[in-house]
C-alpha cells in the first residue's frame, strides 16, 4: 500500500477513491474502523471511510486515530485526511480537532488544508472558500442542517478550530508552480505553523500542491488535491503505469436510487428525474415513523422494479427540513431520515436490486452499515467526484454508488444508470 487515507463520511471518500483511481492507482474503500488482522487488500491505496463528520469530538478522534494506526501497520507511506470540499465543519470541529490528533501521532508538526475542487466548483482564493460564483456563506451552505457553514475565510474557521496557527499560501504563490508552494510551505513550518490553508482555483494548481506535498506524511483537504499523488508515486518508481484500475464486474439486476440529502445540487436532480423515472417523495412530517414510511415505500416500487429505476427521497428544501427539526429536534430529524432509507435500500436489496444509487453523505453511511457492506472496489466516474463502485460484504455483490449531496450534474440519477448499460 503506498496511501492510506481516512475520511470523514462515506461519500467524501467514495469521492477520494475516484480521483486516486483516475490517477492510475487500484483502490478499495473500507468500511469503518478495520478490525486487528483484517487482511490488507493487494492495492495501491485504501481510504478508510468513517461516519464521523457530525460525531462527537472525541469519537471522531478516537475513529480516527485507530483508523490511522491500522494503516501505519498495514505499511502505507502517506496519508490523507479527506473531509467535504464546502469545508463542513462545527465552531468546535471535527476538522480542526482530527487533524491535530494525527498531527501529532505521525510527529510531523504540520499539513497543509486544501478542500478545493475547481471541477465541482470548489476554489480557494486569499484563503477564501468559493462554490461557483459565491462565498461559501452565500452558497447555501449557511443553511445546512448539521454543520452550517457562515465564515468563508477558511484561515479564521480552521483558526477556531485548533490550537495550533493558520497560515496561507495565497494564489500568487502556488500560481508560481511547485516549487514555489513547496518553499512556501516549508517557511510555515518553520515559522511554527501548524497548517497552511493553500489557493487553488484551477486543476493545474491541484497538481502543483500534490506534487509539492509529495514528501509531507501527511495532507488534509478534499479529494482534489489527490489529484496529482498517483503521479508523485510513478516518479518515484513506486507506481507503475496501470489501465485497468477501474475494472468492475458486470452485475445485472433491478435498479434504484434512495436519496436523503438535502443540497440544491439533489434537489435539481431529482427534479430531472420527475420527468424521467418514477419517483416516491416520503414526507417525514407527515408520517414521523420509518418502519411505516419503509413499508409504502417498498410496497410502492414492488411492481416497478426491472423497469425503469425507481426512485425513492426524502430530501426537502430548508423549510420543510427546519420544520422537521422543530417537531422532532436536529438530530432525532436526522435519525429518522437515515433509518427510514436505510430499512428502505435492504428491502430493495433483498427484492433483487442490484444497481443502487445513495445520495447524501449521512445517507450513504447509514445504507451501507445497513447492507453490512465492509469493502468498496471503485470504478470509473459517473461524473466528477462519484463513481460506481463493487460492493461486498455479509449480502449479496452488488454496483453501488454513493453520491456527496452537492456532487453530480442535474441529470445524475438518469445519466448513472446509462453509463452502465453502455
Amino acid at each position: 500500500m503506498l496511501l492510506g487515507a481516512i475520511a470523514d463520511d462515506f461519500t467524501g471518500a467514495t469521492d477520494l477513491c475516484s480521483m486516486l483511481v483516475r490517477g492510475g492507482m487500484r483502490t478499495v474503500q473500507v468500511i469503518g474502523v478495520p478490525q486487528a488482522g483484517q487482511p490488507v487488500p493487494d492495492v495501491d491505496a485504501v481510504v478508510v471511510a468513517l461516519k464521523s463528520r457530525t460525531a462527537p469530538v472525541k469519537q471522531a478522534v478516537d475513529e480516527s486515530l485507530a483508523a490511522l494506526a491500522w494503516l501505519r501497520d498495514a505499511g502505507a507511506r502517506q496519508f490523507f485526511f479527506k473531509y467535504c470540499s464546502t469545508f463542513d465543519s462545527t465552531e468546535q470541529g471535527n476538522i480542526g480537532p482530527v487533524a491535530d490528533a494525527l498531527v501529532a501521532a505521525l510527529g510531523c508538526g504540520f499539513a497543509l488544508a486544501c478542500p478545493a475542487f475547481p471541477t465541482n466548483g470548489r476554489t480557494i482564493y486569499q484563503g477564501h472558500l468559493f462554490v461557483g460564483s459565491v462565498l461559501l456563506n452565500e452558497s447555501g451552505m449557511e443553511n445546512h442542517p448539521l454543520t452550517p457553514m457562515t465564515d468563508a475565510n477558511l484561515v479564521r474557521v480552521l483558526s477556531r478550530q485548533t490550537d495550533g496557527t493558520v497560515g496561507l499560501v495565497p494564489f500568487v504563490t502556488v500560481d508560481q508552480g511547485a516549487a514555489a508552494t513547496r518553499d512556501a510551505m516549508t517557511r510555515l513550518k518553520e515559522q511554527g505553523r501548524r497548517y497552511a490553508i493553500v489557493d487553488a482555483i484551477t486543476d493545474a494548481h491541484l497538481f502543483a500542491i500534490g506534487e509539492a506535498a509529495a514528501g509531507h506524511a501527511l495532507l488534509t483537504g478534499g479529494s482534489g488535491i489527490a489529484i496529482g499523488l498517483g503521479a508523485n508515486f510513478r516518479k518515484a518508481g513506486l507506481l507503475p503505469e496501470r489501465a485497468d484500475s477501474a475494472a468492475l464486474p458486470n452485475i445485472d439486476g433491478p435498479r434504484a436510487v434512495v436519496a436523503g440529502s438535502c443540497s440544491r445540487a439533489t434537489l435539481a436532480q431529482l427534479g430531472f428525474a420527475r420527468d424521467h423515472l418514477p419517483v416516491l417523495d416520503l414526507d417525514p412530517l407527515a408520517t414521523p415513523d420509518a418502519a411505516t414510511m419503509s413499508a409504502t415505500a417498498l410496497s410502492w416500487a414492488g411492481d416497478k422494479l426491472g423497469d425503469k429505476p425507481v426512485v425513492i427521497a426524502a430530501s426537502a428544501p430548508p423549510e420543510k427540513v427546519a420544520a422537521l427539526q422543530a417537531k422532532l429536534g436536529r438530530e432525532q430529524a436526522g435519525a429518522l431520515v437515515e433509518e427510514t432509507l436505510a430499512r428502505i435500500a435492504e428491502g430493495l436489496v433483498a427484492r433483487g436490486v442490484r444497481q443502487l444509487v445513495v445520495a447524501g453523505g449521512e445517507t450513504s453511511g447509514a445504507v451501507v452499515g445497513r447492507l453490512g457492506v465492509r469493502s468498496l472496489r471503485i470504478g470509473a466516474e459517473i461524473d466528477p467526484g462519484v463513481p460506481w463502485t463493487c460492493a461486498a460484504g455479509s449480502g449479496p455483490d452488488l454496483l453501488l454508488a454513493l453520491k456527496s449531496g452537492n456532487f453530480g450534474a442535474t441529470d445524475f440519477f438518469v445519466k448513472a444508470f446509462r453509463i452502465l448499460a453502455d
